[in-house]
C-alpha cells in the first residue's frame, strides 16, 4: 500500500519528493492527495484517479514525481498523461478484468460495415470512435485491423468487392437483352456504312 502506515512525511520521503523544495501550492495539493489515499485506500483504482488529478492539476509536480507517490513506473505515469479522464476509467476497468482494451465481439462486423457503406472515407480513428459510441468498448488499432482483415473490412478487401460487382453488373448487362416490347437501342454510329461522298457519277457507273 502506497500510504499504509504511513505519516505524510514518510509518503514524501519514500517517494523521493523533498518537502522544502516544494512551493505553498503543491504543498497543498500533496497534503489534499494524502489524505485522499488514507480516506478511499490505495487500492488500483484510487491510484489511477490520484495519479491522474496530479498529472493534470497544473501544480507543477514532474512526472517522475507523481510516479513514485502513486508507486507506478514513469513510463507508466507518461502513458497516463496523454489519455482523458473516460479513457482512464475504461482502462482501469479493463486492466481489472484482466484485458488492457475492450474485446471486439463478431456480431459487431454488421453494424461497422453498414457503417463504413454510409463512411466509406472513415479513418481507423473514426472506425474507433464509432465502436466507443455504439457499445462504450474502446479497442486497441491493432486489434481492429486484424478484425477489420479477418471479416473483410478492411479497404484492401472493400475495394476488390467492390471491383468484383462492377464487373458482374456489367456481365450482366451485356448478357440480358433488353425486354419484349421496349425500342430495341441503336447501334454505334461505327455500325453504319460511311455515306456516299462523290458529287458526280463515279467512272466505274455506266452511261446512262
Amino acid at each position: 500500500m502506497a500510504t499504509e502506515g504511513q505519516t505524510f512525511d514518510q509518503w514524501l520521503n519514500n517517494a523521493k519528493v523533498l518537502r522544502h523544495a516544494l512551493s505553498p501550492q503543491q504543498l497543498a495539493v500533496l497534503q489534499a492527495a494524502f489524505g485522499f489515499l488514507k480516506h478511499c485506500g490505495s487500492d488500483y483504482y484510487s491510484l489511477r484517479m490520484l495519479s491522474h488529478f496530479l498529472l493534470h492539476c497544473d501544480a507543477g509536480l514532474k512526472v517522475a514525481q507523481v510516479a513514485r507517490l502513486v508507486n507506478v513506473s514513469r513510463q507508466t505515469a507518461s502513458q497516463q498523461q496523454r489519455l482523458s479522464s473516460k479513457e482512464v476509467v475504461q482502462s482501469a476497468h479493463n486492466r481489472m478484468a484482466g484485458r488492457p482494451y475492450g474485446k471486439l465481439l463478431p456480431r459487431y462486423a454488421g453494424p461497422i460495415a453498414q457503417f463504413l457503406i454510409t463512411h466509406p472515407d472513415a479513418s481507423r480513428s473514426d472506425i474507433i470512435d464509432f465502436i466507443d459510441h455504439t457499445w462504450n468498448v474502446r479497442v486497441s488499432t491493432v486489434a481492429l485491423y486484424h478484425f477489420m482483415k479477418k471479416y473483410g473490412l478492411d479497404r484492401a478487401h472493400r475495394s476488390l468487392a467492390s471491383a468484383a460487382e462492377d464487373a458482374d453488373f456489367l456481365a450482366t448487362k451485356d448478357a440480358n437483352p433488353p425486354p419484349a416490347g421496349l425500342p430495341v437501342p441503336l447501334p454505334k454510329a461505327e455500325f453504319f456504312l460511311r455515306p456516299r461522298s462523290t458529287l458526280a457519277l463515279s467512272c466505274c457507273c455506266p452511261t446512262p
